[in-house]
């Protein structure tokens, strides 16, 4: 045989031989466990499987045809309220049942890990319908007879705007938050355009592999808090760049001082405030490339000074191999999630039932949960509005309990994918999709309005006197000694 045929066929066998590596590297690897078994109080964490390459499972959006939608759960019904926008994320329901839609993408920016990082993330993005210029807009929608289906549309703001995402407003200020900074507007409720030049109140770490900027206010109205994302997955471009990121930020408005509230959350999205007891809750997206069954999602209550492990731990007592360098924190402060919302379902949007709300015996106290959906896991988990019940205490409970499914045509299409929700002015809840790009709208017809939140109180716990025996055993029933007490 001649050279040039060797050489040929001996590359022939390497681009075999190599196709195979690809092959093996790039295939996916499926789940062990239901969703269901990620997800609740006491979910089941498998052994990490560290991956060079993530499984990789994305749904192609097809949208929806006329005629079509979500399917509700039973005793609710779903109606469009709005379609034809944008990639609708966030939406806002102003005091006089003006909803405020924020409609955006991510800005150009690079992400954490360099040029094969970016690569995979700019085709993950294409493939989610997630890719394209963000069109920085807010778009007001407006129901003037109250059938339920916006009948006015006004773009309120356009300019100035650079993914824009959370909003608030009080006092007749609308706050915005885009991807690098917090603004606040002179706005008056009802009006059709917001004008008028903003003024800055923070600098926010900007874009990075999170770029979503959710904003709450304290139910004073007194202080605003912010949530701001990761940029990388488990620090992996060194921990510099993390600076100011995976935490909720508190700013007074009144002196515009501002602290880290609560840190170690990778991704926190959803931010909202338990009515029973008066905590800040938030949804957050926990890391990637353990494994499908690695990590659940969750949701959880964030105290002053609260620290959830990231990028050094997850589930309060799981230590990552991946994080190089010496824990940033104490291992005994990590606090442990409330709530599973099972492995990257991409936990977004969360409000919690109030006064007044529409949708029946079956979905009582508790909170609704948006799950935007996974790109890596096999197979598919999320894409779908899910209910979680709350015991008397405050506390979540149970399974969470599907409220709006149907986003999913099948395992590898999706008709849309549920991102945020809000309450509109008669109680129902709105769903926004920003790749169906809509907004749904879910109710129980007939229902009686939900009573109004009975704030819980209780006795606090007696100081103790001295220290005896094992303090996490202190308050246990027979553990105490009376006069130790007092």
């Amino acid at each position: 045989m001649k050279l040039w045929k060797k050489i040929l066929v001996a590359l022939l066998i390497l681009l075999v031989l190599l196709a195979g590596l690809l092959w093996w590297l790039t295939r996916p690897v499926p789940a062990t466990l239901s969703l269901e078994e990620t997800t609740g109080t006491d979910p089941t964490l498998v052994a990490p499987e560290e991956q060079t390459i993530p499984t990789v499972g994305i749904a192609e959006p097809v949208g929806w045809q006329e005629g079509e939608a979500p399917t509700a759960a039973e005793g609710l019904v779903v109606n469009r309220f709005a379609d034809g926008l944008d990639h609708p994320r966030v939406i806002y329901t102003m005091p006089n049942g003006d909803v405020l839609v924020a409609e955006a993408r991510a800005p150009e920016a690079e992400v954490a890990g360099g040029w094969l990082t970016n690569l995979v993330a700019s085709f993950l993005f294409s493939e989610a319908g997630s890719s394209g210029e963000s069109p920085n807009r807010i778009v007001l929608l407006r129901d003037t007879d109250g059938d339920g289906v916006a009948d006015e549309t006004h773009v309120l703001r356009e300019s100035d705007l650079d993914s824009p995402s959370g909003m608030a407003w009080v006092d007749g200020h609308l706050y915005v938050a885009n991807h690098d900074e917090l603004l606040r507007f002179t706005y008056a409720e009802g009006a059709n355009e917001l004008t008028g030049e903003p003024e800055k109140i923070a600098d926010l770490p900007a874009a990075g592999n999170h770029w979503m900027r959710n904003i709450a206010l304290s139910p004073d109205g007194e202080r605003l808090y912010v949530a701001v994302g990761s940029a990388s997955n488990v620090a992996e471009g060194g921990m510099e760049i993390e600076q100011g990121r995976a935490a909720i930020h508190e700013i007074n408005l009144e002196s515009g001082s501002a602290r880290t509230f609560a840190a170690g959350l990778r991704n926190p999205n959803g931010l909202a405030w338990n009515p029973w007891t008066g905590e800040l809750w938030t949804t957050v997206n926990e890391r990637d490339m353990l494994g499908s069954d690695l990590v659940p999602d969750y949701m959880g209550a964030v105290p002053i000074g609260a620290h959830y492990g990231w990028p050094w731990f997850y589930y309060a007592t799981k230590v990552d191999d991946r994080v190089e360098g010496r824990y940033g924190i104490n291992p005994d402060y990590v606090r442990f999630p409330d709530f599973a919302l099972g492995a990257h379902v991409a936990a977004l949007g969360l409000v919690f039932t109030q006064e007044g709300t529409m949708m029946g015996q079956g979905f009582g106290p508790g909170a609704f949960v948006a799950r935007h959906g996974s790109w890596n896991r096999v197979p598919l988990s999320g894409y779908d509005v899910v209910f979680v019940r709350f015991d008397d205490r405050g506390s979540p409970t149970g399974e969470p309990v599907p409220v709006l499914t149907g986003f999913l045509a099948d395992q590898e299409h999706t008709h849309g994918r549920p991102t945020w929700l809000a309450w509109d002015r008669t109680g129902a809840l709105l769903v926004s999709d920003d790749t169906g790009n809509a907004i749904w709208r879910v109710t129980s017809p007939g229902a009686t309005p939900a009573p109004a939140i009975v704030r819980n109180h209780g006795e606090r716990l007696p100081p103790r006197r001295n220290l005896i025996g094992d303090p996490a055993r202190a308050f246990e029933d027979g553990a105490v000694n009376p006069a130790d007490v007092m």
